[in-house]
């Protein structure tokens, strides 16, 4: 008896699953992530290989990847120590072009779809006759066929 339970409570369970998987909220988000990783890989592409040669030939042929503060100098016994804020000032570039991107193409996709619902609506808004002007239409095509 217990295994038959189990069994059903486990075919629920997989029931309760794929509704929760298959849910549009749930498949919208996945699509999103993937896209998402996609653009940025191609907004960072940008930023590193066009935008920042760019920058590079206007500020004097400088990377910003090369760009470091050296704390320690190095020794026989011991490593230096040196402060990268160049990777810093890369990836904070990266971060701004990536965000003001997303947010072009949301306000994009927001002017589109306020567009097409108006149109839905202004479509979907057929006149409404009221019953009075029904009815004086209905005599009117009655004494037009007499």
């Amino acid at each position: 008896m217990k295994n038959i339970n189990l069994v059903k409570s486990g075919t629920s369970f997989l029931k309760e699953f794929q509704k929760f998987a298959v849910k549009g909220n749930v498949m919208d988000m996945a699509i999103g992530v993937i896209i998402g990783t996609a653009f940025g890989k191609i907004v960072s592409s940008l930023v590193a290989d066009v935008i920042m040669p760019i920058i590079s030939l206007f500020v004097g042929n400088i990377d910003l990847k090369d760009l470091a503060i050296t704390l320690k100098d190095k020794t026989e016994t011991s490593a230096g120590i040196e402060l990268h804020y160049g990777m810093f000032l890369q990836n904070l570039l990266d971060f701004v072009i990536v965000a003001f991107a997303i947010f072009i193409f949301i306000k994009v996709i927001i002017k589109l779809k306020t567009k097409l619902i108006s149109e839905e609506k202004a479509e979907d808004a057929a006149p409404v006759v009221p019953e009075d002007v029904k009815l004086l239409t209905e005599i009117r095509d009655l004494l037009k066929n007499k």
